[in-house]
């Protein structure tokens, strides 16, 4: 059974699993400031951090949860994913090995 490459229906595991995970690769991305802060706060603060970088993490947390709850964002990351797929679908190759470089010589 063949599965049409422009398909837009997703199952379950796409939604709850895949483009969640999508989600929070590019959230950590757009919160990377956020990131190394509270990075920074617990090298610095060793066994402390739970207490001493308490306000580092509010504000990744604020900024991770902001994305995850934006519905603009869901549909950003949703519209990735089924391009991922439907390149995979057409070619066969997924999206990790098609972004690797080709070798130029044979």
């Amino acid at each position: 059974m063949a599965l049409d490459p422009a398909d837009q229906h997703l199952r379950h595991v796409e939604k709850d699993v895949l483009i969640p995970k999508i989600m929070r690769e590019k959230a950590r991305e757009r919160c990377s400031e956020q990131v190394q802060d509270f990075t920074r706060c617990c090298k610095d603060s060793g066994i402390l951090m739970v207490v001493k970088c308490r306000k580092e993490n509010s504000a990744l947390k604020d900024c991770l949860t902001a994305y995850y709850n934006d519905p603009a964002f869901y549909e950003e990351c949703k519209m990735e994913y089924l391009k991922e797929r439907e390149e995979f679908r057409k070619t066969g190759i997924p999206a990790k090995k098609r972004l690797q470089k080709l070798p130029t010589s044979m």
